[in-house]
């Protein structure tokens, strides 16, 4: 389908939640190693794992400490690769809509300059538009209305809401 046309490396609103899934369980990871610094009487990632004299520290297990470090490097390392994907990814699926959007606007105006440019019999009247309503914020749907005497364009995109219907208007037949 859409994201098939894309192109072989773009990646669909799944496989994006599936890299930002992945990245919780990355910062997940990541916090439990630096849990483990702190139950190491707070050492962090810098403090010296030797005493003054040079020796290893008897107050800390350095072995979970440097392994606890080492996790934490290599997890940000995988963290901040995943967070590159996933910024393209995104930058991708917005690229696709707004090409989307683009194109659905160009063929809604071609098509409106190959109509009759006579006004045509109105069959239905809009009395009201609820705002916050898909009606009131509508862009893709091409609809042509005539408002004061003028033909306009309108984008109408149907849509669940917290109101009554899928537009948040009122469309009324008119008596021919």
């Amino acid at each position: 389908m859409a994201e098939e046309a894309a192109g072989p490396d773009a990646l669909g609103v799944r496989e994006v939640q599936q890299l930002v899934r992945r990245k919780d369980e990355l910062e997940a990871q990541i916090k439990a190693c630096y849990a483990v610094l702190e139950g190491q009487k707070g050492v962090g990632m810098n403090e010296p794992l030797v005493d003054a004299e040079g020796y290893p520290r008897a107050d800390v297990d350095v072995y979970q400490v440097r392994a606890a470090r080492h996790n934490i490097i290599c997890l940000q390392n995988d963290h901040k690769a995943l967070m590159l994907q996933v910024e393209k990814a995104l930058h991708q699926l917005h690229a696709r809509e707004k090409e989307k959007q683009a194109k659905d606007e160009a063929e809604a105006q071609a098509e409106a300059m190959n109509q009759n440019q006579s006004l045509p019999q109105p069959f239905a009247r809009v009395n009201a538009v609820t705002p916050g309503s898909p009606a009131s914020i509508s862009k893709p749907l091409s609809v042509t209305v005539i408002r004061g005497g003028k033909k306009l364009h309108l984008g109408l995109t149907p849509k669940h809401w917290a109101g009554k219907g899928l537009l948040g208007c009122n469309i009324l037949p008119l008596q021919r």
